[in-house]
C-alpha cells in the first residue's frame, strides 16, 4: 500500500511539473514586431526589450528590420487576402496611415485600451490611433520639426543664430542665398518624390490635403498648400536645394556638408549627431513659418506608434508594448538620451527629463525645446488618404516646376483626386 501512496505522490509530482513546464513555454512564446530605422525605432525596441526582461527574464522579442514601404506592402497584401499566416504580433505603423489601416481592415488589430493609460499621452497622437473611441495603438515618438542649422556656416555668411529664430519660409530663402553666396553650400535636401517637406509647410498653417473631415480632398482653393508649392520652387530655381532620391542620399548630404540646414522631424536627430566631426557646429530653431495668417513656427513630420495583429499571442505582445512604449519612464528617459528618441508620454514633462544638454548642439537642451514646440502644433485631421493625394501633388509639383499654371494644375489634381476617392 505505501509503495502504491509512494507512486500516485510521484506521479502527482511529474504531473505538477508537467503543467509548469508547459507555463515555461507559454512564457517562452516568441513575439516578432516589425519596424524601420535601426538607430532609431530598432534601437528603442530593443531598450524596450532589455528593460522588460528584467522582470520577465523568459521573454523572447524577435525584432525583424525591413523598408517602411515594405512593411505597408506586407501588411496591405495579407490584410486584404485574409491571410495572416506570417504576419507578426507587433507592427510600427507611421501616423499618417494608421486610419487608412484601422478603417480598412477592422477586425485585423487587437484592442490596447486595457493595456496602457491613454490619458498619460498627448491628445493628437491618441486620435491618431484610436477608431470609434478605441485605442489600437501604442503611441511611439512624436514627429514634432525643428531646423537644424550647420551654426559654422552661418557665421560664414555673416550671420547667427538669431537671423534663423522664427522667421519664416521666405526670410530663410534670403539666408540660404547668403549661405550659398558666401560658402556654395546648398540650404536644403528634398526627395521630389516624396514631399515630406511641403506636408510640414503647411500643417504649421493648420492645413492638409483634405478638409476637416478627413475625406474632402482640399487642393484648389487651398492657399497654404499653393504657398508651399510657391516656396519651393523659388528655392529650387535659385538653386538652393539638392535633390536626393533616396534616404542614403539625404543622410549624405547633411552628413558630408552638402547643405546647411535640415528642416525635418526630431527623430532625425540621431542621424545629424552620426557625423561626430561635426559635434558643436549644429544647433535647431524653430519651424519657419509660412507668410499666411495664422501659422505658426511649429509642426509635424512623421511620428509612429505600435500596434498588436488581432493573431495568436496577441496578449503576451499587448502586455510587452503596453508595459514598456505604453508608460515606462526608464524607456522614455534612455531613448530621449541615447538616441535622440522624443515621445509623447505626457508624465515625463513633470521630470527633469528634458534638461539634458547636448553636447553635439553646443549644450542646447533641445529636447526641453522640442516638447514646447509639440504644443504648438495644430490640431490637423489627417484622415485616411494622404499618400493617396500626396501621389498626385508628386505629379502636380513636377508640372509646376516645368512651367505650368499652379491653377489649372491645383484645379486638375483636385479633380484627379474627387474621381480617385469617391
Amino acid at each position: 500500500m505505501k509503495k502504491v501512496v509512494k507512486l500516485f505522490a510521484l506521479f502527482a509530482l511529474l504531473m505538477n511539473v508537467g503543467g509548469f513546464t508547459a507555463q515555461k513555454v507559454n512564457a517562452q512564446e516568441e513575439v516578432t514586431v516589425w519596424a524601420w530605422d535601426p538607430a532609431f525605432n530598432i534601437r528603442a525596441l530593443e531598450v524596450a526589450r532589455d528593460i522588460y526582461l528584467e522582470e520577465n527574464p523568459d521573454f523572447n522579442l524577435n525584432i525583424v528590420e525591413s523598408a517602411q514601404d515594405d512593411i505597408v506592402s506586407k501588411l496591405n497584401t495579407s490584410l486584404s487576402s485574409g491571410v495572416t499566416v506570417g504576419l507578426p504580433n507587433i507592427v510600427l505603423i507611421e501616423d499618417y496611415r494608421a486610419q487608412s489601416f484601422l478603417q480598412s481592415y477592422p477586425d485585423a488589430f487587437f484592442p490596447l485600451t486595457d493595456f496602457f493609460n491613454v490619458e498619460d499621452f498627448a491628445e493628437y497622437k491618441v486620435t491618431a490611433t484610436s477608431l470609434d473611441g478605441v485605442s489600437y495603438g501604442v503611441p511611439f515618438d512624436t514627429g514634432v520639426t525643428g531646423l537644424y542649422v550647420r551654426v559654422d556656416l552661418l557665421e560664414e555668411a555673416g550671420l547667427t543664430l538669431e537671423d534663423v529664430t522664427n522667421i519664416s519660409w521666405t526670410e530663410l530663402q534670403e539666408v540660404g542665398q547668403a549661405i550659398y553666396d558666401a560658402t556654395g553650400v546648398k540650404l536644403l535636401s528634398m526627395d521630389l518624390n516624396d514631399l515630406g517637406l511641403l506636408r510640414a509647410m503647411i500643417n504649421a498653417s493648420g492645413s492638409w490635403y483634405t478638409e476637416d473631415d478627413g475625406v474632402t480632398p482640399n487642393i484648389t482653393n487651398n492657399d497654404a498648400l499653393k504657398e508651399a508649392f510657391a516656396t519651393f520652387k523659388s528655392m529650387y530655381e535659385a538653386d538652393l536645394v539638392n535633390v536626393h532620391n533616396d534616404w542614403a542620399q539625404m543622410l549624405q548630404a547633411f552628413n558630408t556638408g552638402v547643405v546647411a540646414t535640415v528642416p525635418q522631424g526630431n527623430w532625425i536627430t540621431p542621424s545629424i549627431t552620426a557625423a561626430e566631426d561635426q559635434s558643436g557646429q549644429w544647433a535647431v530653431v524653430p519651424w519657419p513659418h509660412q507668410d499666411i495668417e495664422g501659422s505658426v513656427n511649429a509642426s509635424n513630420l512623421g511620428g509612429s506608434s505600435f500596434y498588436v495583429l488581432n493573431v495568436d499571442g496577441k496578449e503576451a505582445a499587448a502586455e510587452f508594448i503596453g508595459a514598456t512604449v505604453g508608460g515606462n519612464e526608464e524607456f522614455y528617459r534612455t531613448i530621449m538620451s541615447e538616441i535622440g528618441a522624443l515621445g509623447t508620454y505626457l508624465p515625463l514633462l513633470e521630470t527633469d527629463a528634458y534638461d539634458i544638454e547636448s553636447e553635439f548642439f553646443g549644450g542646447q537642451t533641445i529636447y526641453a525645446d522640442f516638447a514646447e514646440w509639440a504644443g504648438q502644433i495644430p490640431s490637423t485631421n489627417y484622415g485616411s488618404h494622404t499618400y493617396a493625394i500626396e501621389d498626385i501633388m508628386k505629379n502636380a509639383l513636377q508640372q509646376y516646376l516645368s512651367g505650368g499654371d499652379i491653377d489649372e494644375i491645383f484645379e486638375q489634381a483636385q479633380q484627379q483626386a474627387e474621381n480617385q476617392l469617391q
